[in-house]
């Protein structure tokens, strides 16, 4: 009798630590996923860029259409001249939202008639997963502002380059530039806004 009660307290205890193993390496595999989706180091991360502002749209192509087969325009119904340089079309400033964003935003049109959003000195936290995006939603300040931009009309301009300088973003010639009158730093992963700028 006392043989069996042993085995029993040792099996017992054989579970007992199997279970432990088992939740040891359940624990492990759920901070590891969680740091993965997180990247909480990417907070403490800076990547600087600094682009210049282009003069032509880095995404525009042009065809050249032979002198034979081009047709010939009046004088009076040339199209008026582009203009030298690129052109500020509209501005704003940065008003952060879950992290500190500062720095300005500008939307260029360049001389072939594409346009750009410009950050400028931009000094945001690093994240995963953001983007730039170009919005119809309004800039509201504190935590009304954080998750209104993905409610209405926004173009991706893609990710961003870095979160601080200088850096060019190509906007879709079929954007409406009429109806989207700001600009997001955008976490695609959490559906926050980090900063944003009002156009005007």
């Amino acid at each position: 009798m006392a043989g069996e009660e042993q085995c029993a307290k040792k099996a017992g205890r054989g579970v007992r630590k199997q279970w432990w193993a088992v939740a040891a390496v359940s624990a492990v595999a759920v901070v590891a996923a969680g740091l993965v989706w997180f990247k909480p180091w990417a907070l403490w991360v800076d990547e600087t860029v600094n682009e210049a502002l282009p003069s032509t749209s880095p995404t525009a192509t042009a065809t050249e259409v032979p002198s034979s087969r081009r047709p010939s325009v009046p004088p009076s119904a040339a199209p008026a001249a582009s203009p030298a340089g690129p052109t500020t079309v509209a501005r704003g400033t940065f008003t952060s939202h879950e992290h500190t964003t500062t720095g300005t935003v500008r939307l260029i049109r360049l001389p072939d008639g594409s346009h750009v959003v410009r950050l400028e000195n931009l000094d945001t936290s690093s994240g995963p997963d953001l983007r730039v995006w170009l919005t119809d939603a309004p800039v509201k300040e504190g935590k009304a502002g954080w998750h209104v931009f993905d409610d209405g009309t926004y173009v991706s301009l893609g990710k961003l380059k870095g979160n601080k300088g200088d850096q060019n973003y190509a906007v879709p010639a079929e954007a409406d530039l009429d109806n989207l009158t700001s600009v997001t730093v955008w976490c695609d992963r959490f559906d926050v806004s980090f900063g944003a700028a009002e156009l005007a």
